[in-house]
């Protein structure tokens, strides 16, 4: 006689699938950023730009040279070769078109509504904006350089025509590249900042251009109170790193303030970016 067997159920118990690691997190980013059609084109149009106004202001210079005398020619090799490495002009259209590339990052899903696909494959919100927020840090940090050292090798190569052009070792010359490198950075993140808390993409451009240059043109820098708002403005803050320049002496502040003032507008732009996704779904 054999024993009776008895069949054991075992219950239909899915898989757990392994969580994602910060860096899946990077790599499906940085894909979904370069995958985006505008993304070369941004990129473009933003060196184009950029090198248009330098190649500009330096040509400029050359033909102004012969009107120049003594004392305006010293001046202008001491420091107007530093500032024509990477004028105002090119720095203000960097920053729209960093902040705009920024705002694209996140824009582009929540217009296709590919971000609840997004976060219904990884639930932790956070994190995949943070992974986001690497990602434009280490693209637009990267970018920011390599266009800072071509303007200045664009402007330098036309100066050299009058024989004016410095080399990396000019007074200066290291510090006017490095904070206008890190304008691309800066200015992404506050551009991915009001994307994901705003979501749309006309009025995310229009509080952008507001924010980073109506507003300061509104300040007095006459009074005590809007001058120190002035000093927190994104465009004052480099121009105060690039070209030691203190337009508002009554008043004076440092480089390392300057310095401390792009670092609160990244960290607050990164903040709202991740955290903001969170509260909202739309």
């Amino acid at each position: 006689m054999t024993a009776p067997t008895t069949n054991t159920v075992v219950p239909n118990v899915p898989a757990l699938e392994p969580k994602a690691r910060f860096t899946d997190l990077f790599a499906a980013e940085w894909i979904k950023l370069w995958s985006l059609r505008s993304t070369p084109w941004a990129f473009a149009a933003v060196v184009a730009a950029v090198l248009t106004v330098t190649v500009t202001s330096a040509y400029a210079d050359t033909q102004n040279w012969a009107q120049y005398d003594a004392e305006r020619r010293e001046y202008f090799r001491m420091f107007g070769t530093v500032g024509d490495s990477f004028p105002t002009g090119a720095a203000t259209v960097l920053i729209l078109g960093a902040g705009a590339i920024g705002a694209i990052t996140v824009l582009g899903e929540y217009a296709t509504g590919m971000i609840r696909t997004t976060f219904a494959a990884v639930p932790a919100r956070s994190s995949v904006m943070a992974a986001k927020v690497a990602v434009l840090i280490v693209t637009m940090t990267g970018f920011g350089a390599a266009l800072a050292l071509a303007s200045f090798g664009v402007a330098q190569g036309i100066l050299s025509t009058q024989d004016t052009a410095v080399g990396l070792g000019h007074e200066g010359v290291v510090r006017m590249l490095v904070v206008s490198a890190a304008l691309a950075p800066v200015s992404a993140l506050v551009g991915m900042g009001l994307g994901a808390v705003i979501r749309h993409s006309v009025l995310t451009i229009v509080a952008t251009i507001t924010l980073f240059f109506v507003l300061p043109s509104l300040l007095n820098s006459q009074k005590h109170f809007t001058v120190s708002l002035l000093h927190m403005t994104v465009l004052e803050a480099w121009r105060r790193i690039g070209h030691d320049v203190d337009n508002t002496s009554q008043w004076p502040w440092t480089v390392t303030g300057a310095w401390t003032v792009l670092g609160v507008w990244a960290l607050i732009a990164a903040v709202l970016a991740i955290f903001t996704s969170n509260y909202r779904d739309q």
